[in-house]
């Protein structure tokens, strides 16, 4: 019968990796935690749609004519009108965004552009796949995992208490 010596069994974690990554690993899981990974998320992704809804309007939330023209001539959704389809892209290119930067109603805004994302892909732009997997990336991992503990969903949940 084979048994396995002491030093071998100290040798390797219960996942398999060799004992000596096993500090390496527990650092980066606590230097790389999920409160990092939520805020460079939401940053990231709200400044994709937000800087793509400030290309629709003028000022603060007046939809531009070339917004209107765009969805007429360019994204054509089916069964919404150009002028309905246009400020309803602005508006939620702009307040969605703002909400994940604040960490505020993360997974609703999350789901939200996600839900956008995918109305791009499908109706849009479907040969661009390969970046609506990246952005549904990070929305998934928001609406699964929410803003972490720099958002103000945070700090709401601990003033309730």
């Amino acid at each position: 019968m084979n048994t396995p010596t002491l030093n071998a069994m100290q040798t390797t974690r219960p996942d398999g990796l060799p004992a000596r990554w096993s500090g390496m690993i527990d650092q980066c899981e606590r230097l790389v935690g999920h409160s990092l990974l939520a805020l460079i998320n939401r940053v990231a992704i709200a400044s994709i749609f937000f800087l793509s809804g400030r290309t629709k309007v003028d000022g603060f939330l007046m939809v531009n004519e070339s917004a209107i023209t765009l969805f007429r001539d360019e994204y054509k959704l089916p069964l919404v009108p150009p002028e309905l389809a246009a400020h309803a892209a602005a508006y939620a290119e702009t307040v969605f965004p703002i909400l994940l930067i604040l960490g505020l109603c993360t997974r609703l805004s999350a789901l939200a552009l996600l839900a956008m994302t995918a109305v791009i892909q499908i109706f849009v732009y479907p040969d661009a796949w390969p970046t609506h997997l990246s952005w549904a990336g990070a929305l998934l991992y928001l609406l699964g995992r929410g803003g972490g503990y720099w958002s103000l969903d945070r700090l709401l949940v601990l003033h309730r208490r």
